[in-house]
């Protein structure tokens, strides 16, 4: 099975409207740059996108805010997106909110096959409204299902035509687990090998989980918000 492909809008060919979207990364760091100008290009609309942030202004998930493609957003931290507190406070953009450790869960038991969790947190808040509550050695659970989805984009360092992906540091935060979580997995490397070049110690994420593999390009890794050290 060839799992290569020549970029990220073939790979995405078969996205349509509507589509859940998950969106490796933390802040800007580690998105799938490519994919995501890709899912501009094709113009797909109605997304219910799950990543942690929304990305910023102009980067990241913030070009699918400008173009109006994303439906309702499922995330943990949106704290740096004018258009997104535009969009959320004007009702035009529906937003499901969670603590960043459910959401990461959410997305691990999904990638194994496991239907529902309890969590403390989130319980005596807004979050608990609609939602199933326990009590486990007296203290009081929440039960949160697993977070599923057509499509799981994802970003590493490197990876091979089988589809093993390697990445690095702070990169591997939610990818290693939406790569797992995806009806349909596309993975975009920097780095594109060839089977057996990859130490397999040190494989994060095993070829069986990802569909599709492509080489990105052009990639601007931007610093979310730059702090410099004040000269005294």
């Amino acid at each position: 099975m060839n799992k290569v492909f020549n970029s990220a809008k073939e790979a995405l060919n078969d996205i349509r409207d509507g589509a859940t979207v998950m969106l490796g990364g933390f802040g800007l760091c580690g998105i799938p740059e490519n994919c995501i100008q890709a899912l501009v290009q094709l113009k797909v609309k109605d997304l219910t996108c799950i990543s942690n942030n929304a990305g910023i202004d102009g980067a990241g998930l913030g070009q699918l805010l400008i173009t109006r493609q994303i439906k309702k957003m499922m995330a943990s931290y949106v704290g740096e997106n004018v258009e997104f507190e535009r969009q959320l406070l004007n009702g035009e953009l529906e937003v499901d909110l969670m603590p960043q450790g459910t959401l990461a869960t959410r997305i691990q038991m999904a990638g194994m096959g496991i239907p529902a969790f309890f969590t403390p947190a989130g319980y005596g808040t807004e979050i608990q409204n609609g939602k199933e509550v326990r009590e486990f050695n007296g203290k009081m659970y929440l039960m949160e299902m697993a977070l599923h989805a057509d499509f799981a984009l994802v970003k590493a360092w490197k990876g091979d035509k089988f589809g093993n992906l390697v990445f690095r540091k702070t990169t591997r935060n939610f990818s290693t687990s939406m790569a797992r979580a995806g009806n349909i997995t596309v993975a975009e490397v920097e780095h594109l090998v060839e089977p057996g070049e990859l130490e397999p110690d040190t494989i994060h994420v095993p070829g069986i989980y990802v569909h599709r593999i492509i080489e990105g390009k052009n990639y601007e890794k931007r610093i979310e918000k730059r702090t410099v050290r004040v000269a005294r």
